[in-house]
């Protein structure tokens, strides 16, 4: 008799959950979530993981189950998450699942959602996202592209910079300007564009480790299908604050955090650090051993109030801004504990697909980069700054 994973006691789904994922994650698979540099694993690894847990009806936890989800509770989608980490599964990307599905559940006309949905779940159609510009980024509300209406599509100019895998991605969810007035909430709209369509080109940002993960993304008299819309015309505003909510809110940061300080911490117990170095590095672990803690309480706590559909609001802001801060100090003590070893390790063998001699001297051969890459985590999604303004007008009502 199959158990229902959403009716069974908590042991006995993290039971469950530990034996599918245990099961069916193979070691190539637990070897690129290692070697990722960034929030993103490999792709070709990424879309393996998400392919296998969509034959099984896990690929989103968080959906409703009428839409192709799991319709899990927040308590069984933190357990879920939590084993996929402890396991070293391959992290989804988010642009999908975690923030345009949702979005067009609840914006969607019919058609998008019975056409879209299942796309994004089975991993045919690969989304990116197109929020900033060039001189749009923190300030989101003054984005140039625009949107013109000619009959039946918008004809649509402009550029978008940072985009994600747009390398990989076959659609784009874009905000593009439509109205004339200034204010954002009354000329802004958010559109879905086929990367395919004449007058779009994709161009690859090399970064300084010679791997690609951004993009810029090139509209020229780009005819976009009036019904590629979402919400209405002018209303986007409002679309692109509830994404963002989902963006900054809902990656569980405790999750990878509790997942990187176990990693480091044993390694700091290895015979390859010394006990100078290691006795140094102990009480900012402590330390942030117990931000993460509280961390996990805060956003185990916002898990559950929302179980009844209410929003998270500003309280995103404080999770995203919590967390990106304790993964880079993370980072900076895995650095400190390496020592130069960080700083020697190849560009070829941080690819999990890689076969040869490695000169790391542990597991950890993609801290150097993970470091650098992840200098970027205050900035995307809003930076640091932008987050600590919402947080006191929002939360602290300054």
């Amino acid at each position: 008799m199959k158990i229902d994973l959403s009716t069974c006691d908590l042991n006995t789904f993290r039971a469950e959950i530990e034996s599918f994922v245990s099961s069916n994650l193979s070691s190539s698979l637990q070897q690129a979530s290692r070697l990722a540099t960034s929030i993103f694993c490999d792709f070709r690894a990424m879309m393996e993981w998400q392919k296998l847990l969509h034959s099984n009806g896990m690929a989103a936890p968080s959906w409703p189950s009428e839409f192709g989800g799991c319709g899990w509770d927040p308590e069984r989608i933190l357990i879920f998450r939590e084993v996929c980490a402890s396991f070293d599964a391959p992290q989804l990307t988010s642009m999908g699942i975690q923030m345009l599905g949702p979005i067009i559940m609840n914006y969607g006309t019919s058609a998008q959602k019975s056409e879209l949905l299942p796309k994004i779940l089975s991993g045919e159609d690969f989304w990116c996202q197109g929020y900033s510009e060039p001189s749009a980024g923190s300030d989101l509300g003054a984005l140039s592209t625009k949107a013109e209406r000619q009959g039946d599509f918008y004809v649509v100019n402009g550029s978008k910079i940072w985009t994600s895998l747009a390398q990989h991605s076959n659609k784009i969810f874009c905000l593009v300007r439509t109205g004339k007035e200034k204010s954002p909430k009354n000329s802004i709209s958010f559109l879905l564009i086929d990367l395919d369509t004449p007058g779009v080109e994709v161009r690859p940002i090399v970064s300084l480790d010679g791997t690609v993960e951004q993009c810029e993304v090139f509209f020229t008299d780009a005819k976009v299908p009036v019904q590629n819309i979402v919400g209405e015309e002018n209303d986007g505003w409002k679309v692109a604050l509830s994404l963002l909510e989902h963006e900054r809110g809902g990656a569980s940061y405790y999750v990878g955090l509790r997942r990187k300080l176990e990693l480091i911490k044993e390694y700091s117990e290895s015979s390859l650090v010394s006990n100078i170095v290691s006795e140094r590095c102990e009480n900012e672990l402590l330390d942030i051993e117990a931000d993460v803690l509280s961390l996990t309480y805060l956003e185990r706590g916002i898990a559950k109030s929302s179980e009844g559909g209410s929003r998270i609001g500003a309280l995103s802001s404080l999770t995203k801004l919590i967390g990106t801060e304790l993964g880079q100090k993370l980072d900076e003590i895995s650095l400190s504990l390496r020592g130069r070893d960080a700083l020697v390790v190849m560009e070829h063998e941080v690819d999990p697909y890689y076969v040869g001699e490695s000169s790391a001297c542990d597991k950890g051969a993609a801290a150097f980069n993970s470091y650098i890459n992840n200098r970027a985590s205050t900035i995307y999604g809003g930076t640091a700054q932008i987050q600590r303004n919402i947080i006191a007008k929002k939360i602290l009502m300054l």
